[in-house]
């Protein structure tokens, strides 16, 4: 295993990291006062074009798609590039067209969509002219377990019928957001595993209503189009409109999964350097008792302790990622569920040892650590549970 970045990815990396500093950082202030001035819109905001044309000028467009249709970079290669954008989660992923829920139903049309398919939803989506959501998760079943979901997707001639109840179908809040993909059982008497179907579904078709929009920890992530809930309500979509074959949604979804994993850690490792840069900026700057935190014991285990756990974790999860390019993601399948259990719980509790250097400042609004916290902590229920991860691995490691 060799991480020392090639020659491409050593330029991309300065780039990336000229960009985030010089214009996405300064950038969240503006994006604050406009959502402030339009508290009713779930489109992205003027400063979120300004700063798309910038990458797309500067090159910095679609580096998370591995194929052709994209940067064409490994997850090694990748894994650097995503970590910057983590110091800004609310602009720097969007700006570079790199953000979720797009990049996973971007990687699911890209390896499993039909040329029809592609042209209409995967050509827009890579251009960033529309938004979609991925509709997965249900509030009647316990979702860690997929194989429970309720919705159902019937065939009927020349069309599928889907009937059911989603909710945290994230950015299904923006106008912008023309596609649904939807996960649903086809065949409830199937194996275990060969009950589900994904199927594309149009946001303006016929039946589809968009309940109400979720907060997180009160944040309504109004600025990424926000999380819906969505009935079903005997939606037809025609049969063409079938993601891959009837029985492959369980096994899309995982898919669709592994490589979105490691990318919320690669990000995840990123808004852990911006929290411990803001905490030796506020150490420096303050003191209790006429001496600078800098100068407290127990200041300096928590930065010594947060520079430890993100390099120990920066090199796991650079070692799935040259596990995936390698030998695949199901190779990788140890690596993964164990940097989706360590880096978020490595990274709240960074940041709540920042939250806490900051006092009453770190859980307002006028520090970004709050909003991180809130996103972080969701990331151990997000893409499965830290308890779901925790019971599959260690079943792998007792049947060695």
């Amino acid at each position: 295993m060799d991480f020392a970045p090639d020659a491409r990815t050593a330029e991309l990396t300065e780039q990336v990291r000229t960009f985030v500093h010089d214009h996405v950082l300064p950038a969240e202030p503006v994006l604050d006062a406009q959502l402030a001035a339009t508290p009713d819109d779930w489109t992205f905001r003027p400063v979120v074009d300004e700063l798309r044309a910038k990458a797309r000028a500067e090159g910095l467009w679609n580096l998370f798609l591995p194929s052709a249709r994209g940067a064409g970079l490994t997850n090694l290669q990748y894994a650097p590039l995503a970590e910057l954008t983590g110091w800004s989660p609310r602009l720097a992923p969007v700006a570079m067209n790199c953000a979720a829920p797009d990049t996973g139903n971007m990687e699911l049309l890209a390896e499993f969509g039909t040329p029809a398919q592609q042209e209409r939803w995967l050509a827009p989506l890579l251009d960033a002219r529309i938004r979609s959501a991925f509709s997965m998760t249900e509030p009647d079943v316990a979702s860690s377990d997929a194989s429970q979901i309720g919705t159902r997707i019937r065939r009927d001639g020349d069309e599928y019928v889907v009937t059911g109840r989603k909710w945290w179908s994230t950015g299904a809040m923006s106008p912008d957001c023309t596609l649904l993909v939807v996960m649903g059982k086809t065949d409830p008497d199937a194996d275990r595993h060969r009950q589900q179907s994904m199927v594309l579904v149009p946001r303006d078709t016929p039946g589809v209503r968009v309940v109400r929009p979720l907060t997180v920890f009160g944040y309504d992530d109004r600025d990424h189009g926000g999380h819906a809930e969505i009935v079903f309500d005997d939606v037809r979509v025609p049969a063409s409109h079938l993601l891959g074959q009837e029985g492959d949604g369980f096994a899309i979804a995982q898919a669709r999964l592994g490589p979105g994993r490691i990318h919320h850690c690669m990000r995840a490792l990123g808004t852990a350097e911006r929290a411990l840069a803001l905490a030796v900026d506020r150490a420096h700057d303050r003191s209790t008792f006429g001496v600078p935190l800098a100068q407290q014991g127990v200041v300096r285990e928590w930065v010594a302790e947060a520079r430890v756990e993100i390099e120990a974790l920066r090199l796991l999860v650079l070692k799935t990622a040259w596990l995936m390019d390698t030998a695949g993601n199901r190779a990788a399948m140890t690596e993964i569920q164990a940097i989706k259990i360590a880096v978020p719980r490595a990274v709240q509790r960074i940041l709540d040892r920042v939250v806490q250097l900051f006092g009453a400042a770190g859980v307002s609004g006028d520090q970004p650590l709050a909003e991180m916290f809130a996103g972080i902590r969701s990331l151990r229920i997000a893409d499965g549970p830290d308890e779901v991860h925790l019971a599959s691995l260690g079943r792998a490691q007792l049947r060695r």
